[in-house]
């Protein structure tokens, strides 16, 4: 183990060093590493039970285990992944096979803690998405409009012009123009829109 630890050291790893199996749990609780390495044989609690500990609790599952070992038989292999291991490195190891395994295993679970971030940025989307169609359906019921000046009034009683009123209800975004009857009233009387009107009834 002392060996192991000074080979991880030596290429800029953090490692806390644990003899018995029992201390582990709480060590993890204390302090959740990004990977364990996990002997087999050790005092009190094995690597078997210390591993079923951790993948049963929702705050140390997702951390991945590599069971290291001078078991090499195929059950103990096969026992070493059906309790949740993600790895198996038998003793002797070879140091660049050691090293290959753990920055595999680290950049799966980084890999994975930035798909789950990317996911719970995406529900945060959706659920604003949400907000903003629950606002707009909102819009569709009975808004108290002034008869004369057309703003409406918002939950607070402050009178507002429509437009500044959907734009922050709503992702509305608006663009200008003059619909016939406005023109009509406005332009009716000028050359231009006269002309304008004449080009417009030949085609």
């Amino acid at each position: 183990l002392r060996l192991l630890s000074d080979i991880l050291k030596s290429q800029g790893y953090g490692v806390r060093l644990l003899r018995k199996g029992n201390m582990v749990m709480s060590s993890v609780l204390n302090s959740p590493p990004d990977l364990i390495l996990l002997d087999i044989m050790m005092p009190e609690t094995d690597g078997y039970e210390v591993c079923r500990q951790l993948k049963a609790d929702e705050k140390t599952c997702k951390i991945p285990v590599i069971f290291i070992s001078a078991l090499n038989d195929v059950v103990d292999k096969v026992k070493a992944f059906s309790v949740g291991g993600v790895d198996y490195i038998s003793k002797p190891f070879n140091t660049e096979e050691v090293l290959a395994r753990v920055k595999t295993h680290l950049t799966i679970q980084s890999l994975h803690k930035e798909l789950q971030h990317k996911n719970a940025e995406l529900e945060e989307k959706n659920i604003r998405l949400q907000e903003a169609l629950d606002n707009i359906k909102n819009l569709q019921g009975m808004l108290p409009i002034c008869s004369v000046c057309k703003k409406i009034r918002d939950d607070q009683g402050y009178w507002n012009q429509i437009e500044a009123y959907l734009k922050i209800h709503s992702d509305i975004l608006f663009t200008h123009g003059i619909c016939p009857e406005c023109a009509e009233k406005t332009y009716g009387n000028e050359v231009w829109y006269k002309k304008r009107k004449q080009d417009c009834d030949r085609t």
